[in-house]
């Protein structure tokens, strides 16, 4: 991997992480905020709870792009309350 390929991957994980942010100030879906503070409460650092919603965002995001298709509300919202547990790749 070059140089070139971390920075953006820096980038776009920093985009989705900025993304889950706004989704938690904005209360919009209100399960992201219902994720971040139970995920909170049972111990995971600020940080890991953020990566992990990001890794949720990034999914859906790879799965419109795929499937050429609207974002998926509904699923997303079922992803983030299955937190810890990660989304299959199906």
């Amino acid at each position: 991997m070059s140089e070139h390929d971390d920075s953006e991957e820096a980038f776009a994980e920093e985009t989705l992480i900025q993304a889950i942010e706004n989704q938690l100030e904005a209360d919009s879906p209100p399960a992201a905020k219902a994720t971040f503070n139970k995920l909170t409460l049972v111990g995971y650092e600020r940080e890991e709870v953020l990566q992990l919603m990001a890794l949720v965002l990034a999914h859906e995001i790879g799965a419109m792009l795929r499937d050429d298709r609207a974002f998926d509300m509904d699923w997303y919202e079922q992803a983030l309350r299955a937190l810890p547990e990660l989304p299959s790749e199906d």
